[in-house]
């Protein structure tokens, strides 16, 4: 018994205020846990310009896609058709008037880039069909379930939304609650540590109770045996 309530308290322990008052006992800013450089400052709204730009644009994707009717492919065609148009015409209409040609930049690849790119790619694709491996053959049962609730959890969000709102949901996400923890973080932690203090209480009296009769009626029957 005694050693359940120590075990109750063990399971707590962890998410209480250390001497900085912040959860889990941390001793880096927010800033410094999201990395402390430029996305770190976008996220938490350093760079205001950054961030609403990328909002509005995503928003002003989202309404196209969404709204629209349009699909990925038929807009990316329809964006590349009236671009090599507008470059058609332009060269055209610029060697008939004596004008410079539209001024685009060389398109090529060298052979070091493309090697890279393979090289990274094959050291990406070969980590992951390691670690399938080790799933598939049981070697790793953690990293199985994993795996196992990730899928679970995407088919599960996927089947109430569609990609496109998922991604736009996840991007004001993680735009809007990092920096709102970040102006809020004294009073978000106070609040959080007084309902983990009260799960702390609620699990001790279900082990002092019920998982304390249980551990009683098994030595007593152990003794009557």
């Amino acid at each position: 018994m005694e050693w359940n309530a120590l075990n109750g308290q063990h399971v707590f322990s962890f998410l209480r205020m250390g001497s900085s008052a912040r959860l889990f006992k941390r001793q880096r800013s927010v800033h410094e846990i999201l990395g402390g450089g430029l996305v770190a400052d976008v996220i938490l709204w350093r760079r205001k310009n950054t961030t609403l730009g990328i909002l509005f644009v995503t928003l002003a994707a989202w309404v196209v896609f969404e709204r629209s009717g349009y699909t990925l492919l038929s807009l990316v065609s329809s964006v590349l058709l009236l671009l090599i148009v507008i470059l058609f015409l332009w060269a055209k209409s610029a060697a008939i008037l004596n004008r410079p040609a539209p001024p685009l930049p060389k398109l090529f690849l060298s052979e070091e880039t493309v090697n890279h790119m393979a090289a990274f790619i094959q050291s990406e694709v070969n980590d992951l069909l390691s670690v399938s491996q080790d799933i598939a053959l049981g070697k790793d049962s953690r990293l199985f379930f994993r795996v196992a609730a990730f899928l679970l959890l995407i088919s599960v969000v996927g089947g109430l939304t569609d990609f496109l709102t998922l991604g736009y949901s996840s991007l004001v996400f993680i735009l809007t609650v990092p920096a709102l923890y970040e102006k809020y973080e004294d009073c978000i932690d106070r609040y959080v540590m007084m309902g983990f203090e009260k799960l702390q209480q609620m699990y001790l009296k279900f082990d002092s109770g019920f998982i304390g009769k249980v551990c009683r009626s098994i030595l007593d029957k152990k003794k009557s045996c």
